[in-house]
C-alpha cells in the first residue's frame, strides 16, 4: 500500500492540514510530495494528468488520486474505518452530519475573514491592517457559531475527538494568532485542541524562514490563492 499526501510548500494551507490530521490520527503510513502553487506547479499538465482540478491538498493511494480535503477525509473514514483505524468523523449519524457541514461551511463561508486573515499570518508574520467592516462581521460570525457548537472546554464538539474539532480550532487560531479578542472558554478550547499531537505536527512541520514575495502576486483567478486561505 502507498499513500502520498500531496501538500505545498508553505505549509500553510487549512486543506493540508486538515488531510494531514486526518492521516495522522488514523496512523497511517505515508509520503509527502511538495509542490511549489507560487511556481504554479499545480497548473502543470503532469500534475492535471493526475489531478483533474489540480487542487492541493491531494491524495495518491495505489494509483488511485482524489482532492479536496472533505472527500479525502471521507475517503479515509471509508477505506481505513472503524475498528482497526481511529474514525475521523463522529460515529452518530446525526452528529457526523454535523461535524461535515461544519467543514463545510469552514470551506464556504467566512470569505473576508480568510482574506484578511490569510494562513499565512499564522505562521510568517502577524498581519498589520485591522479587519474591515467585512472581517469584523466575519469574525463575529465564527465566534457566535463556536459558542453554540463549544458546550465544554475539556471535550470535543461531539465528545470524542473528531476532525471538525482541529479545523474549527484552526479557524480560530486566525484569530487567537493574529491577537483578537476571543472569549475566554473558546481561546481555552482552541489552545487545548491546537495542542492535539497530530495538530502540533504540523505547526512545527518545517517551513521556510522567510514568506516569498511572489505568493502576494499570485493571480487569484487561476485557483491558486484559495489553498492558502
Amino acid at each position: 500500500m502507498t499513500i502520498v499526501l500531496h501538500a505545498e510548500t508553505l505549509w500553510v494551507s487549512p486543506y493540508v492540514f486538515s488531510s494531514w490530521v486526518a492521516l495522522r490520527e488514523k496512523n497511517l503510513a505515508f509520503a509527502v510530495r511538495e509542490l511549489s502553487l507560487i511556481e504554479g506547479v499545480n497548473r502543470a499538465p503532469a500534475y492535471l494528468a493526475q489531478n483533474l482540478t489540480g487542487k492541493v491538498s491531494a491524495l495518491e493511494h495505489d494509483g488511485f488520486c482524489l482532492s479536496e480535503s472533505s472527500a479525502i477525509a471521507e475517503y479515509l473514514d471509508d477505506v481505513f474505518p472503524r475498528p482497526e483505524h481511529a474514525g475521523v468523523f463522529p460515529a452518530d449519524p446525526r452528529d457526523r452530519a454535523r461535524a461535515r457541514a461544519l467543514m463545510a461551511w469552514f470551506r464556504s463561508d467566512l470569505g473576508a475573514l480568510r482574506d484578511e486573515r490569510p494562513t499565512v499570518t499564522m505562521f510568517f508574520g502577524r498581519a498589520t491592517r485591522p479587519l474591515s467592516a467585512a472581517g469584523a462581521a466575519s469574525a463575529a460570525t465564527l465566534l457566535r457559531v463556536a459558542e453554540r457548537v463549544i458546550r465544554r472546554e475539556d471535550t470535543g464538539l461531539f465528545g470524542p475527538w473528531c476532525l471538525a474539532d482541529s479545523e474549527l480550532a484552526f479557524m480560530l487560531h486566525r484569530l487567537i494568532l493574529n491577537e483578537h479578542e476571543v472569549p475566554t472558554r473558546l481561546r481555552v478550547w482552541a489552545t487545548r485542541e491546537w495542542q492535539r499531537k497530530s495538530v502540533q505536527e504540523f505547526v512545527r512541520h518545517p517551513r521556510p524562514a522567510t514568506l516569498d514575495e511572489r505568493y502576494w502576486a499570485i493571480p487569484a483567478n487561476q485557483g491558486a490563492t484559495r489553498p492558502y486561505l
